[in-house]
């Protein structure tokens, strides 16, 4: 390194520790854990890795261009839920005949725990959904109902991880939706692209790794929206150096920036890191707008039971949700505090609570995109990472019982952006314990969404210590076309 090298990094050093301008915080999710990797999609020059969230061309014209998963950690009781078992109900309490595979055997139970809740037909689609989803119920003519999912595990990390990282329960791997970035970049230069909400409770179970990009680089990965005002820390400059000095305080920094990755030409760890303090300043304005929901009118608040104290935190969430795809940002996802969903026991109150905080809002967001013009091109996921059992987790109190772990059959519902509406796919067997007709893995899941959004998903390919690496990692998937519009 020569002397004048020295003397720009230590000038940048100095200006970065004496005159910042408080968005470092906002960018330092960008800059955690880089790695020496290569990334090339397939659709990119292979002697040109690339790490910019510039747009790119998918591989065939996409029906999507972004998606809100509204994940429900815990597993959801599909057959209190999404998919009626009368015979569960006709046999309750006696002994189911087949084979269960516990995760608490301590409370085991081969009772058959028929639900408490009664079914009825919704929509002109007539798809049977419980009473504890009235709203969803709503949107029966505008969801795709998937009735046989199935991870082949019961726990909740080891399923997790498969949704959303393409390996059972293996850390370190990409969120697909890492993936969806890399392949297709970003629509907005003034937002991230992928976005997480999280709940004012708390983080959800298996925390950050919900969001990782694992060995890709940070600039991948999701970015964090504190789950209280304010959203954002940090989001404004000191009052001594807002306006004009900030702006030319900016102007010096880029051109230190580009002075210094001219002394390192094709660093592409470098270029991602100051292309993310960048983002950061163009969010002090973008993020602002995106964030501020007094703009909607009373009577879009009101539907997202804003205006409810029940639904208000997940209603507000959901609807700066919609104001972010709104505006360019790709993948938002949204997540509950630990695992609510997770009803071992008092599953009779717990499972009505869970529902009343969450089913308003979810409808909301797919009325709401609908009645924009939004719900074609934008995806709205539903579901958690398993389901539970048909038979009884025995708590004692027969008012405290519950339901064990669940991966061998459940529900998830999709809405918009090329699903095939009004429509429920698969089967689990009579009792709701094991997905029999049309399967549908985690990497199916993954397969049919890269589709959806104009992807090849065997073609993007990520180089990982000189190792192409796909979504899936090399295991069996699917499009499943039959839910396809």
């Amino acid at each position: 390194m020569n002397d004048q090298s020295k003397i720009d990094q230590q000038n940048r050093r100095a200006f970065l520790r004496e005159g910042s301008l408080g968005i470092g915080t906002l960018a330092c999710a960008w800059l955690l854990n880089q790695e020496q990797t290569q990334a090339t999609p397939k659709n990119l020059p292979k002697d040109k890795p690339t790490f910019d969230l510039k747009p790119k061309r998918s591989h065939f014209e996409p029906t999507a261009k972004a998606m809100i998963s509204l994940f429900q950690h815990g597993g959801p009781a599909h057959m209190d839920l999404t998919d009626p078992k009368p015979e569960l109900t006709k046999f309750d309490g006696t002994d189911y005949k087949g084979d269960v595979a516990y995760s608490f055997a301590n409370a085991a139970s081969k009772k058959l725990l028929g639900t408490k809740w009664k079914f009825r037909k919704h929509g002109e689609c007539g798809t049977e959904l419980s009473e504890l989803l009235p709203n969803i119920g709503g949107i029966a003519d505008d969801i795709c109902l998937v009735r046989s999912m199935h991870t082949g595990a019961n726990g909740h990390e080891v399923s997790i991880r498969y949704f959303h990282g393409g390996i059972p329960g293996v850390l370190g791997r990409p969120h697909y939706a890492s993936w969806l970035l890399y392949g297709l970049g970003s629509e907005t230069q003034d937002l991230p692209s992928y976005m997480v909400l999280t709940d004012p409770g708390g983080h959800p179970v298996d925390g950050v790794n919900n969001w990782s990009s694992g060995f890709m680089p940070p600039l991948f990965q999701g970015t964090v929206l504190r789950p209280k005002e304010p959203r954002i820390l940090n989001l404004d400059a000191p009052p001594h150096l807002q306006g004009k000095p900030q702006e030319q305080n900016l102007a010096f920094l880029q051109t230190l920036n580009k002075r210094h990755a001219k002394n390192f030409p094709g660093e592409a760890d470098l270029e991602a890191r100051i292309a993310s303090y960048e983002l950061a300043a163009r969010m002090q304005t973008a993020a602002r707008e995106a964030l501020d929901i007094s703009q909607e009118t009373q009577a879009t608040q009101k539907l997202y039971g804003i205006d409810q104290k029940e639904t208000q935190e997940y209603g507000t969430r959901c609807l700066i949700a919609r104001r972010l795809v709104e505006r360019g940002v790709r993948f938002v996802q949204m997540f509950l505090a630990g695992q609510p969903w997770d009803n071992h026991s008092n599953i009779g109150t717990a499972l009505p609570g869970i529902c009343r905080r969450t089913d308003k809002p979810s409808a909301a967001l797919v009325t709401d995109l609908k009645q924009r013009g939004m719900l074609d091109e934008v995806i709205v996921h539903w579901g958690g990472e398993i389901g539970r059992l048909p038979v009884t987790q025995d708590q004692g109190d027969p008012k405290k019982h519950g339901r064990d772990h669940n991966g061998q059959g459940f529900s998830i519902w999709f809405a918009g952006g090329g699903f095939k509406p009004g429509m429920a796919y698969g089967a689990t067997d009579e009792v709701g314990h094991r997905a029999v007709e049309n399967v549908v893995t985690p990497n199916d899941y993954q397969a049919t969404l890269f589709h959806l959004f104009g992807l090849n998903w065997q073609d993007v390919i990520y180089h990982h210590n000189s190792q192409p690496q796909i979504i899936t990692a090399g295991r069996q998937a699917r499009v499943v076309e039959e839910i396809l519009a």
